[in-house]
């Protein structure tokens, strides 16, 4: 009897090839499933920056257009018929009935400009000073906020709509005071160092509203 008890014991058990054929196969579905949750993570990743990146760029394209949509044909008195408004190709200064810092009511001296150096990644920042103020020698006065709207910007460029021309005409400048209108629309156009391009026209709302 006892040799078949042993003839019995070891039918039943697992062969030294069978155990490695086991491990191999686990082996191999765990390295498949590693993957899959890998490239799964990778892709949520990817997908999460995205969409960070693209938020970013509509906080920034919104927080311009209120800005820019909002401009003020502002005259330092009663008596001056000039106004207010230096739009250059790199810089635009001028006033605006929203203010960020007055909860997005009040006038705002608004400054939007590339600071940096031409040759390197610059900064794309805005300036805004409240209240606006003119004393009797033309100097301005208020309390004034600075924020970065884009790191790594290669280039950037600004361009005027004309409301007076027939056809779409954009200027390079546009000087309020020589001009004695606003700009129907600003064109916003840059570049990050990566050369991805972004641009906005934006329509001033004064104007848009009194065609």
């Amino acid at each position: 009897m006892k040799p078949q008890s042993a003839r019995l014991t070891s039918e039943i058990g697992f062969t030294l090839i069978e155990v490695v054929l086991a491990l191999s196969i686990f082996a191999l579905i765990g390295t498949i499933l590693y993957g899959a949750f890998s490239l799964g993570n990778g892709a949520l990743t990817k997908s999460q920056a995205s969409f960070e990146k693209n938020q970013k760029l509509r906080s920034l394209g919104d927080l311009l257009g209120n800005y820019i949509r909002s401009s003020y044909p502002y005259r330092a008195s009663a008596q001056d018929q000039t106004i207010f408004y230096e739009g250059e190709e790199d810089s635009l200064t001028f006033v605006s009935s929203f203010s960020l810092a007055m909860g997005g009511r009040g006038m705002a001296k608004i400054h939007i400009y590339r600071e940096g150096e031409p040759t390197k990644d610059g900064i794309l920042k805005l300036e805004e000073e409240t209240p606006v103020r003119f004393d009797d020698t033309g100097e301005e006065g208020g309390q004034r906020n600075s924020v970065a709207l884009q790191a790594g910007v290669d280039s950037f460029q600004l361009s005027y709509l004309d409301p007076q021309s027939e056809d779409e005409k954009w200027e390079e400048r546009w000087d309020g005071q020589e001009r004695g209108i606003l700009p129907r629309a600003v064109r916003l156009t840059y570049r990050t160092k990566d050369g991805k391009e972004s641009r906005w026209i934006i329509p001033i709302m004064m104007n848009v509203l009194a065609q």
